[in-house]
């Protein structure tokens, strides 16, 4: 979980950080004073909303190393490191991918693939899986990450989340102008009042919780598509239900919220809102598969 947490943190800290950047500078006083135009509105929240999503996917590998402490590995160390480069290798050759950075970190069973686009990816996995599953489990949690680069998730979650963050400014400042107008509908001056301010944060805030289960609703079907590619690149599904049954043994760790859409394994405290399907559903797709 904590990899999706860490790109929709880092995403919707980027677009508050924007949006008070247009307050401050007057852009949300010009649309409204201009009669809230619609389509600068527009135009003004594509920014905001594209803005802090690609911002975020471009910082995607640093924050994961950073908030991780993931270690990339330039030289193997030891045998166990040297197996994980080459598997890592094996496997992006077989998707057709360049070869992902590869990274250790400290923490208990996970792993994740982060990384702005199929050439500068990474993909790391945590001491605890390392010493929880046997090589092959491991293979296939591996097999897992590239097939999340190979699909390009992380560029179709970034899309995904620029367009609803979009709707997002968009829709919370028209609800927000039309209270605001209703509410000072007798006063005669001009622009934007308290109203207006409150509203469009209360209405951001309602919007973006909305938004959150459109996107956590994408990455569940993203799970489902890696869990398939894992199997179709190891040419057996049985190494990826056996993984993902040693998962639900483990207490998996928690991954920054950027990144946790992109781990292995992942959840939230309610349907709606978690990136990942129960274990038991993604091993039924396994099993059902042809």
């Amino acid at each position: 979980m904590k990899r999706v947490v860490l790109f929709l943190l880092t995403n919707i800290a980027v677009m508050v950080v924007l949006s008070i950047s247009a307050r401050i500078l007057g852009v949300d006083r010009f649309l409204t004073s201009n009669g809230l135009n619609m389509g600068m509105l527009l135009v003004f929240a594509a920014l905001i909303g594209f803005g802090g999503s690609f911002i975020s996917l471009m910082m995607s590998k640093t924050m994961a190393k950073w908030s991780t402490g993931a270690r990339v590995i330039v030289q193997p160390g030891n045998q166990d490191e040297a197996w994980l480069v080459e598997t890592v290798r094996r496997l992006a050759t077989k998707a057709g991918l360049p070869m992902p950075e590869v990274a250790v970190y400290e923490g208990a069973p996970n792993a994740f693939a982060t990384g702005p686009g199929k050439t500068r990816s990474l993909v790391a996995v945590s001491t605890g899986l390392l010493q929880s599953m046997n090589r092959k489990e491991v293979e296939a949690v591996l097999a897992h990450e590239v097939a999340h680069i190979e699909n390009g998730d992380m560029v179709t979650l970034t899309l995904i989340q620029g367009v609803v963050n979009t709707f997002v400014i968009f829709l919370s400042r028209v609800a927000a102008y039309a209270i605001d107008s209703f509410l000072r509908r007798d006063e005669e001056s001009s622009g934007p009042g308290i109203g207006y301010l409150i509203s469009s944060i209360v209405f951001e805030i309602l919007f973006g919780v909305l938004a959150s289960v459109i996107v956590m609703s994408f990455s569940r079907k993203r799970e489902f598509r890696a869990d398939a590619g894992a199997a179709a690149l190891m040419g057996d599904r049985r190494p990826m239900i056996d993984a993902l049954r040693a998962l639900g043994g483990l207490e998996a760790g928690q991954l920054p919220k950027a990144m946790a859409a992109s781990g292995i394994a992942g959840g939230g405290m309610m349907a709606l809102f978690s990136s990942h399907p129960p274990l038991e559903s993604r091993i039924a797709a396994l099993e059902s598969a042809g």
